[in-house]
């Protein structure tokens, strides 16, 4: 009888034992799932917004693509095709057709015809060219402005209403940022092509060989947007869609390097044609080098700042002055200058017969020279 309620107490305390151990491992069953359950909505919480970020990234990439796209198609109904020969159906495919049509690029930077472009695009002032506008129609232009030094000129067709560009800021431009340069790489079969690339370098200077004489192109912009010859005189602009330079030279002996001369040099002489028609240009009669090309001159000047005079005209008004080749000009006026770029846009602002005062340096002494301005 004893034995019997031992074995029965024994079997009680057995099933309690189980019972706890049921109990137990149902709690921590529940608490582990309601951890892993935790975890799994975290991840999906943070995949999420992984997703999101990646979607609304991809968003943006688009909605820049399409502003570029609508920048970039607004800018080219501003670009012209322009030959020296009357388009009368030639193909660029001729042999060196290019060169026999002088086929090059122009933009428009007024309603009322004013074309910006390269001198030798659009041949010297007083000279005519030839220009096709986006509808495909041709009209004659005369060339109103140029300059060889720049390789710059401003043509005018007698039109009214036309698309034009916005002028941007050159002085800016940073290294590294965005462009495109738009023109007619071959020729009107290939016309408003557009290319992309970055601002490689600025302040470049360009040495150029011809006709048995070397001049300098200075204070270049360098790009690797793909620019050939008949690119010559078509807008380098930048996402925002201004034109931040007039695209001039390519290296031909070197891939991805390409030239513009900046916008700024010859803003001054496009806002006297749309203010006034005219633009009566100054003239201080001198070419001066950039100090950085001075050791190329002269090996033995040492110059911090300032520009080299490296020829003064015959009919030059500082003849009278005494200024001299080699003279190293600080200042005119109050504006100090490191650039022929800087001299030449402070110029424009003036008119034939204004006086400026040069600051020099000669012999390690300085001095300054009173100039009339004289008319170029």
């Amino acid at each position: 009888m004893v034995h019997y309620k031992k074995a029965g107490k024994q079997k009680l305390k057995n099933a309690g034992l189980i019972f706890v151990i049921v109990v137990l491992t149902s709690i921590t069953s529940i608490f582990c799932y309601k951890i892993y359950e935790s975890i799994q909505i975290n991840t999906y919480e943070t995949q999420g917004a992984e997703a999101q970020k990646t979607i609304k990234s991809v968003e943006v990439m688009k909605e820049q693509g399409t502003q570029i796209s609508d920048v970039i198609e607004k800018v080219t109904s501003s670009v012209v095709g322009i030959s020296k020969i009357k388009n009368t159906g030639n193909t660029i495919f001729l042999q060196d057709g290019t060169t026999q049509l002088g086929l090059g690029t122009g933009v428009i930077v007024s309603e009322n015809g004013y074309i910006l472009s390269n001198e030798h695009v659009t041949g010297a002032k007083y000279s005519n060219c030839y220009v096709t506008l986006e509808n495909g129609r041709n009209y004659n232009a005369s060339v109103v402005w140029s300059d060889s030094n720049l390789d710059l000129s401003i043509c005018k067709i007698s039109m009214k209403n036309l698309p034009y560009v916005t002028l941007g800021d050159s002085a800016n431009v940073k290294v590294g940022e965005a462009v495109y340069a738009i023109g007619n790489p071959i020729g009107y079969e290939f016309q408003r092509t557009v290319t992309a690339g970055i601002i490689s370098a600025l302040e470049r200077t360009v040495r150029i060989d011809e006709n048995e004489t070397s001049t300098y192109m200075e204070d270049l912009i360098q790009t690797d947007a793909t620019i050939n010859p008949g690119n010559s005189g078509g807008p380098l602009i930048n996402l925002d869609g201004n034109v931040i330079g007039i695209t001039s030279v390519k290296i031909t002996s070197a891939e991805g390097i390409g030239f513009a001369v900046p916008i700024n040099t010859v803003k001054p002489i496009i806002e006297a044609y749309l203010k006034e028609n005219q633009f009566e240009e100054a003239s201080l009669g001198i070419f001066a080098y950039d100090k950085n090309i001075i050791p190329y001159i002269d090996e033995n000047l040492e110059a911090t700042k300032g520009i080299y005079v490296g020829q003064i005209s015959l009919d030059s008004p500082t003849r009278q002055t005494g200024l001299k080749i080699g003279d190293i000009i600080t200042k005119i006026d109050d504006l100090e200058l490191n650039k022929m770029c800087d001299l030449r846009c402070y110029i424009y602002t003036k008119k034939p017969g204004d006086e400026v005062t040069l600051t020099i340096i000669r012999n390690n002494s300085e001095k300054q020279i009173k100039v009339t301005l004289g008319k170029k």
